[in-house]
């Protein structure tokens, strides 16, 4: 193979191990130059209005935001929409069905639980209700759209040029299962649920077309069970004041420590979210 048949394919595209290296390459170089000049900043803005964050998760989403943008329009030379994130993609109706699924999902097995009594409410340390709800919330929502622009984005389309749209799905749901596994009280069973919430936010993207809708999804799933329910998401327990959602039933249907998330309870709305996404799928072939 000559050298240029190494890098490019025969129609004079970069090929994509080319392009996913540049993608790395650029995003890591983004991030660091961002958590050396604004990560102090926002950690200082963040410490000032009392909220969480060292400004890390921030400058590792600018990082992945600039990387993207070197691997779409420079890289490439396509639009924002071949990573649904053109305009169509950020229309209201993505953002709000993005949102439902995502706390439907995981908010009726949760409700279950608690009806059943596999989950109880118990009394914790007494403090503002909506002043957690506000930090948790500052919190979640960029952690959420960085875990989507990493798992879901441009390493996402890159693979489905590639490989078609199932194997990236595959590859990529793996992948985000997998970077849950130092989080505390990992196992065989959070790791599964988490790769399978994976299929679901890919499915997502892959049905509305907008990466936005997977964002909405995948903080819609994390905020209701941090702030309504003081429940762990994916293992970290977050501020709880005044109640407390406790594990009363066994693990593999609860999630133990790692939150609802990780049980057998979540994987059936996880099912039931895919098969709402079946049915409303465009009816066109997925390249």
């Amino acid at each position: 193979m000559s050298g240029t048949r190494f890098l490019r394919t025969p129609a004079g595209a970069l090929r994509a191990p080319w392009r996913l290296a540049i993608f790395v390459v650029v995003t890591f170089a983004a991030w660091g130059v961002a958590a050396t000049v604004i990560g102090p900043l926002l950690a200082t803005a963040s410490a000032g209005a009392g909220l969480p964050g060292s400004g890390d998760a921030e400058a590792a989403l600018i990082g992945l935001l600039v990387g993207t943008f070197v691997g779409v329009r420079l890289v490439d030379g396509r639009p924002w929409s071949s990573v649904w994130m053109g305009r169509e993609s950020a229309r209201g109706a993505a953002w709000v069905e993005g949102w439902l699924l995502g706390a439907l999902a995981i908010g009726l097995p949760c409700l279950a639980l608690i009806a059943l009594g596999a989950l109880r409410f118990a009394p914790s340390a007494p403090g503002s209700w909506w002043g957690a709800a506000a930090r948790v919330t500052w919190f979640l929502l960029p952690a959420a759209m960085l875990e989507e622009l990493l798992a879901r984005g441009y390493v996402f389309a890159v693979l489905r040029d590639g490989l078609g749209w199932r194997w990236a799905l595959a590859v990529t749901s793996l992948g985000f299962g997998l970077l849950h596994l130092a989080n505390h009280g990992s196992g065989v069973e959070p790791i599964t649920m988490v790769t399978l919430a994976g299929v679901f936010l890919g499915a997502i993207v892959l049905a509305t077309g907008s990466l936005y809708a997977a964002w909405m999804a995948h903080f819609a799933w994390n905020w209701v069970m941090a702030v309504p329910l003081h429940s762990p998401v994916s293992g970290f327990p977050l501020a709880t004041p005044n109640y407390q959602l406790l594990d009363a039933g066994p693990r593999w249907l609860t999630g133990g420590t790692w939150g609802p998330e990780g049980g057998v309870a979540a994987a059936a709305g996880i099912m039931a979210g895919l098969t709402y996404l079946y049915a409303r799928r465009p009816r066109r072939e997925e390249s």
